[in-house]
């Protein structure tokens, strides 16, 4: 008995800051995901794949160095809302990224409402070609395009 509640109040700690917690890339106020919300070139959405990237870089590439110094031509190229049939709203956008040792790559990314951790806030899924080294994304990050 003490097991279980001592398991319940747990659950309880972790779920309640959660349930009150803003979080970082949450949509917009509706409750649709609409245009309105986390644009292609959002900030946030920008820092969390180069945050990412840095990530993959020093751990699968061994590259410690390497990082995302800038963005640019940053367009979205596909929208699909959500409906009866897709009940998740998706994004997919893609930049090209400068990265620090000057060359350009293309990133894709997608960007998904409702599915952060817990089914709290955004999502963001990305692909930077010629960094896909198990083939994630399959070729040329086409997955994501």
């Amino acid at each position: 008995m003490t097991r279980g509640l001592i398991s319940g109040l747990i659950a309880m700690a972790v779920a309640l800051p959660l349930t009150f917690a803003p979080t970082t890339l949450s949509y917009a106020g509706s409750q649709r995901f609409g245009h309105e919300a986390l644009a292609c070139d959002n900030p946030h959405v920008l820092s969390r794949i180069s945050s990412k990237f840095r990530h993959q870089a020093r751990e699968v590439h061994h590259n410690s160095g390497l990082s995302i110094a800038a963005y640019d031509r940053v367009h979205e190229h596909r929208f699909l809302d959500e409906n009866e049939r897709r009940p998740i709203a998706r994004r997919y956008c893609m930049a090209i990224a400068t990265l620090s040792d000057g060359r350009e790559r293309s990133v894709w990314y997608l960007i998904e409402r409702g599915m952060g951790f817990a089914s709290i806030g955004t999502n963001v899924e990305f692909c930077v070609s010629g960094f896909d080294r198990w083939n994630v994304y399959n070729n040329a990050c086409r997955v994501l395009r």
